[in-house]
């Protein structure tokens, strides 16, 4: 029987939401924050469920990408995180905490958008570590724009596919040479594949493109024995939020979500660890929604 003590009301785990009319720069320091997210820091505990393999996490400097970085480490992975130039600082945090795990820790500063830029992080990854044994492509571009299509030009059209679709077909293109039987790839799409927010519309169509293309490279790659699954987040609280929506957005951002509150990071990493894990070694192709109730069909 489970203690009771461990137990935690859903609804109110975490406050709640988040501090109000919060605004921060472009991508979004963590440092900056008023209200830090939690990624796992001093509450993930690991139990050999990676042990001896090497991950590659796009976007791996803040967010969910931290935390899926401390969640892995502490599992026993070693990791390769990706960032653009402006979060370096934020990556080298994660660095950190992955090193406090007892487990090598590398970074790429590139920015995703650019081909070449996919290739080298796959060139690096192999030259640090030998082989890549689970893909976490979590790095994504957002921008709020409250009055739809007319205000998204096609420059931030470009440049949310380029980073969240491209960059997708462009990792896994790069990577498969060296994923051997086994291997699994992660990708991270959205509730707004499912129920797109008007304010974020290029954002969502790129979140279902990447549930597409997650679906289709599943049984592209199972006659090589390689996993294709994504996980489908809810409203998370990083720091692309402050940095990317207005603060009115800001102060509700989480109350629409049934438990009526943003998931922390933290709270998303174990869904990672499942499908990186021999543990869903009879999962391919599927999107697990961790989305604090939002159905997603």
């Amino acid at each position: 029987m489970a203690d009771q003590s461990t137990r935690r009301d859903p609804r109110t785990q975490y406050p709640g939401p988040v501090a109000a009319g919060e605004d921060i720069d472009h991508p979004g320091p963590t440092n900056q924050m008023d209200s830090e997210p939690d990624h796992g820091e001093r509450t993930y505990r690991g139990s050999s469920r990676l042990t001896d393999t090497v991950a590659v996490i796009t976007g791996g400097d803040s967010g969910i990408g931290r935390a899926v970085a401390i969640a892995f480490a502490r599992e026993g992975a070693d990791v390769l995180i990706t960032c653009l130039p402006d979060e370096e600082d934020d990556a080298r945090a994660t660095v950190e905490l992955v090193t406090d795990a007892g487990r090598r820790a590398e970074v790429v500063v590139c920015d995703l958008s650019i081909e070449a830029e996919n290739a080298r992080v796959v060139e690096q990854a192999v030259a640090a570590f030998g082989r890549i044994d689970v893909l976490v492509i979590n790095a994504a571009y957002q921008m709020s724009r409250d009055g739809g299509l007319p205000e998204i030009d096609t420059e931030q059209f470009d440049r949310v596919l380029k980073t969240n679709v491209y960059a997708l077909f462009w990792l896994c293109k790069a990577a498969l040479p060296h994923l051997a039987p086994g291997s699994s790839i992660i990708t991270t799409s959205s509730v707004q594949a499912f129920q797109p927010s008007p304010h974020l519309l290029d954002y969502a169509t790129s979140k279902a493109a990447i549930v597409n293309f997650t679906k289709g490279l599943a049984l592209n790659l199972i006659d090589r024995g390689i996993r294709v699954n994504s996980v489908a987040p809810g409203p998370v609280w990083t720091p692309l939020i402050p940095a990317t929506m207005p603060p009115d957005k800001v102060e509700s951002f989480g109350a629409q979500a049934p438990l009526g509150r943003p998931a922390q990071p933290a709270e998303l990493a174990p869904t990672y660890v499942f499908l990186a894990s021999q543990e869903s070694s009879y999962t391919t192709g599927e999107v697990i929604a961790v989305t604090g109730g939002s159905p997603i069909t």
